[in-house]
């Protein structure tokens, strides 16, 4: 990119509503785009929209038909395909009966919940997909309000209709609760929908009928989702909504052009959040085409497009001519709510295991993290070896974690914490909104449970011999608990929760926490140490396990810590004894993941992150 050279502007903000009219007030003269849909696909999380969208692409064409495929092709992060959920907005268009239907899959947790607000933003109808064993869930909640608040109608896809024992209409029943009860209008009430099962490929206006294939629902959306609004012949206004990443070619700005036309090559300006003008040239451009970017020459108003060529791109920023700079308005990304201390490792193994290993590889490929992700913020500390990284949730961050240990990085984390606001001069907190699923056997010990987290039970209800409780929960009070709620309920239990707001900060939650087992000295376990400890506590490792001073190895009886020798050795001698061939038995160990360890650990401990291991260890050690 040329150098830029910055100009101010009147950055005025426009209403949502026209998005397409310029911040000096002026009606611009629209059109509809009849040959183009832009929709994405919302829903709770494994309720199945990137099923839904591998059936889109099978039966459109885009694959050969002896081309080998995998399921949920759209997930082609590792991460994304062994958890079994979707962590990056992504974009396909497929083509039916001439016209040009643009796909978004979105992220369904709520961590991610940033992903969707802003898609919305550059689409103009969404497929709501609901499974109608479960009905609508948290992010139902969260995604459903963002659309209707941005005056969309969506499309109910009422998913997994193969099941057995389900009432589809059941589903359809509690959609519309919903829709009442987060105000939606008249029109919005009148939502179409219909019943599919996306592992089939199959969508049918009645669940009685037989399914054939997707087309019902690829007509409805034809039919129901309104074609963009814009201009071909006003000035260039394209808004930036999903950021991506090139070894090549830099960051990529993927959005909708509202407005006018874009050409590779040309020199555009760029409007950033503060009013400033950046001048640049679009050194590539791209277009859809399933699951490929597609070069192209040029492309106009409705069109959802990738370019290249402005190496400080945000999302939110619009690149709009030279002429006529005229800004967007602009997207709010959502501010980060829980951060934690990254760190350079320093334990006694350090640099045994990793291949990026110091300060230096490691403040770049945080910086190089925000590139693409949005919602993360990166701060840097006192401590040249400290960063202090925020995030959406616990496992927003975690998915960070994972992804660098398996790219050779070895690090340190600490534990999660919240991140408060001050408003009016009073301390302010995230709360979420918890709902649990458990057999009417366990509601006692969840409740039990909730109470010294501060939890505020909202609504109770039963459902044959399940029961369902609705509870308002500061985050605080959610770390940790996802392991214990396991163990209480005896991994019966069903528990999904959604960022609701800040509220007054609520007092001190205790941790409910027995002390920890460390290791005494650095050596190699053994059966006979771990065999004769072992009504200490219970075990985090095995035997032959590598441990150094300080690190943690299993969770005590009592508060306290224990520091204890788990690589003592059995003695030899010349004398027989009647226990010398006494083989030990000893307990399973207890399996630590990485969201686990992050959740487990006190403000004192420290989690270490290698490619090949993932320690817990105190932060003061004293070497031996």
């Amino acid at each position: 990119m040329s150098t830029a050279t910055m100009t101010q502007i009147s950055n005025t903000e426009t209403s949502g509503e026209d998005m397409t009219s310029a911040i000096t007030g002026k009606e611009q003269s629209t059109c509809e785009l009849t040959h183009i849909r832009n929709i994405a696909i919302i829903a709770h999380v494994d309720h199945g929209k990137t099923t839904l969208v591998d059936g889109f692409l099978r039966q459109t064409g885009i694959f050969r038909e002896n081309q080998e495929l995998v399921e949920c092709v759209m997930d082609s992060n590792a991460l994304e395909r062994e958890r079994g959920i979707t962590i990056l907005a992504k974009n396909t268009a497929v083509t039916y009966k001439d016209h040009l239907v643009n796909i978004i899959d979105t992220p369904g947790h709520a961590d991610f919940g940033g992903e969707v607000e802003r898609i919305l933003g550059m689409v103009d109808g969404c497929l709501l997909v609901v499974d109608c064993g479960e009905g609508p869930m948290p992010q139902t909640r969260f995604v459903l309000r963002k659309a209707l608040e941005r005056g969309l109608r969506p499309i109910v896809v009422v998913n997994k209709v193969d099941r057995p024992n389900i009432d589809p209409h059941l589903a359809v029943d509690k959609v519309f609760d919903l829709f009442v009860e987060l105000g939606a209008s008249a029109e919005q009430l009148d939502f179409p929908y219909i019943f599919a099962s996306g592992v089939k490929g199959i969508a049918m206006k009645e669940p009685k009928e037989e399914g054939v294939d997707l087309k019902p629902l690829l007509d409805l959306i034809l039919e129901h989702c309104p074609p963009p609004t814009g201009s071909p012949s006003e000035p260039l206004q394209m808004q930036i909504s999903i950021l991506e990443y090139s070894d090549y070619l830099g960051r990529i700005g993927v959005g909708r052009i509202y407005n006018g036309r874009v050409k590779a090559g040309e020199q555009v300006s760029m409007i950033k959040e503060d009013g400033s003008v950046v001048k640049g040239r679009i050194a590539k451009l791209f277009t859809f085409h399933g699951l490929k970017k597609v070069e192209a020459e040029s492309a106009e108003a409705g069109e959802i497009v990738a370019i290249a060529g402005f190496a400080t791109a945000n999302v939110g920023d619009t690149i709009a001519s030279l002429e006529a700079p005229v800004a967007l308005h602009r997207v709010k990304i959502d501010e980060p709510t829980m951060k934690m201390a990254f760190l350079v490792n320093d334990s006694p193994f350090a640099g045994q295991e990793g291949k990026f290993v110091t300060s230096r590889q490691l403040r770049s490929r945080l910086f190089h993290e925000l590139e693409t992700n949005v919602s993360l913020r990166v701060d840097e500390t006192d401590n040249t070896d400290t960063f202090i990284v925020s995030g959406r949730g616990e496992l927003h961050l975690g998915i960070l974690i994972e992804t660098m240990r398996r790219e050779g990085y070895e690090f340190q984390v600490s534990r999660p914490e919240v991140i408060c606001k001050e408003i009016d001069g009073v301390t302010n907190e995230p709360f979420e909104r918890l709902f649990i699923d458990v057999p009417d056997d366990y509601t006692g010990a969840v409740m039990n449970e909730m109470g010294p987290r501060k939890g505020e039970l909202q609504n109770m209800g039963v459902e044959g011999n399940m029961a369902v409780l609705e509870f308002i929960v500061p985050t605080r009070g959610m770390i940790g608990f996802r392991s214990e709620f396991l163990r209480l309920t005896k991994g019966n239990g069903i528990m999904n929760h959604a960022f609701l707001e800040y509220r007054p900060w609520c007092g001190e939650i205790a941790r409910q926490r027995n002390g920890a087992l460390v290791a005494w000295e650095e050596g190699t376990t053994t059966a006979y140490a771990l065999g004769k400890a072992e009504d200490r506590g219970f075990f985090f490792i095995t035997p032959q396990t590598h441990v150094y001073a300080g690190m943690i190895v299993g969770e005590h009886n009592r508060s306290q810590d224990l520091d204890i020798n788990v690589c003592k050795v059995k003695q030899l001698t010349n004398m027989r004894s009647a226990s010398a061939e006494v083989l030990y038995t000893l307990q399973a160990p207890a399996e630590m993941g990485l969201e686990k360890c992050l959740e487990y650990i006190h403000d004192d401990e420290l989690v270490e992150v290698t490619p090949k291991s993932v320690r817990m260890r105190k932060r003061q050690i004293t070497r031996r």
